[in-house]
């Protein structure tokens, strides 16, 4: 016979201590950290025509123990990290480029658009919170 043992002390003694109600919790603490994720991704986002706030959304599954937050606007990771001499990283296109703009309806020459996070630190302000409620349930 081969036993495997794998997971966290405190959690399993958590789970003996509190029984069903550590489950509970923590789908509480999972679905909390995904609207907090948008709520603060939203708040975060530059709004133009508020497509880009519009497109994350919150998604539950596992009845609770997962949760995924997408952003799907097309331009989203643009916004996040910029673009052309802009972009983070200095990885952007380093000459100007022209393109038409339907909304100023008339042709635009540009080097790029700065980064204008939202994501990532939307994604630390979860992060952080998650921690810390797991930490309060399994202590």
């Amino acid at each position: 016979m081969v036993n495997i043992r794998f997971g966290n002390r405190k959690l399993s003694r958590s789970a003996r201590k509190f029984g069903e109600g550590v489950v509970e919790e923590a789908k509480r603490i999972v679905v909390e950290t995904a609207y907090l994720i948008q709520s603060n991704a939203r708040s975060l986002a530059p709004s133009d025509d508020g497509n880009l706030r519009k497109s994350i959304e919150v998604e539950i599954r596992d009845g609770g123990l997962t949760a995924v937050v997408t952003v799907s606007a097309h331009y989203a990771i643009y916004v996040e990290f910029g673009t052309g001499i802009y972009a983070v990283n200095g990885d952007g296109r380093q000459t100007p480029w022209t393109y038409y703009s339907d909304k100023l309806g008339r042709f635009v020459t540009t080097r790029g658009m700065r980064a204008q996070p939202y994501w990532y630190p939307a994604i630390e302000i979860g992060k952080r919170y998650y921690r810390t409620e797991m930490n309060r349930l399994v202590n």
